[in-house]
């Protein structure tokens, strides 16, 4: 891997929660858009061999910036194994909280939200997750407000 540096401005964050059962798309989705160069963000995501980083190989955090609704908080993805930066995106966290709420409600033991990274230059990556931590200002976990898949122990 390496030492990428893509800046947060390069990250658009948007979420999507489904309508109702019948949406075909019921999943609760963090869309990243990237707009940096498309090179690293490529690299970012592809282990030592090249090959494209599996889900299973990524942690996704979320760190609140202040208190209240209104703050904003920042989207992480590192690299599991070797605790390598591969990006961070600022985001509502309003938004962010509303979406684990709704992976919540609908898990079905499977996966319980998607992360797709879309890019201009490249294809989608898509990683289906079932854990996202979120922390406090301070570095605290919240639990009540994490996904945490049972059976996993932190």
């Amino acid at each position: 891997m390496g030492n990428y540096r893509m800046r947060r401005e390069y990250f658009t964050l948007t979420t999507r929660t489904p309508a109702g059962p019948e949406d075909d798309l019921a999943r609760p989705t963090i869309t990243i858009a990237f707009d940096g160069p498309s090179a690293d963000l490529e690299a970012a995501l592809r282990d030592d061999a090249g090959d494209p980083l599996p889900a299973d190989a990524i942690d996704v955090t979320c760190r609140l910036q202040g208190e209240g609704e209104d703050t904003d908080c920042v989207i992480g993805l590192t690299h599991r194994f070797t605790g390598e930066f591969l990006l961070e995106v600022n985001a509502e966290a309003a938004a962010v909280l509303d979406l684990v709420e709704e992976a919540r409600t609908i898990a079905d033991g499977d996966a319980t939200y998607r992360i797709r990274i879309e890019s201009e230059a490249a294809d989608p990556v898509v990683y289906d997750m079932e854990a996202l931590l979120v922390y406090d200002s301070e570095g605290n976990l919240l639990r009540g407000q994490s996904l945490i898949p049972s059976g996993v122990e932190l």
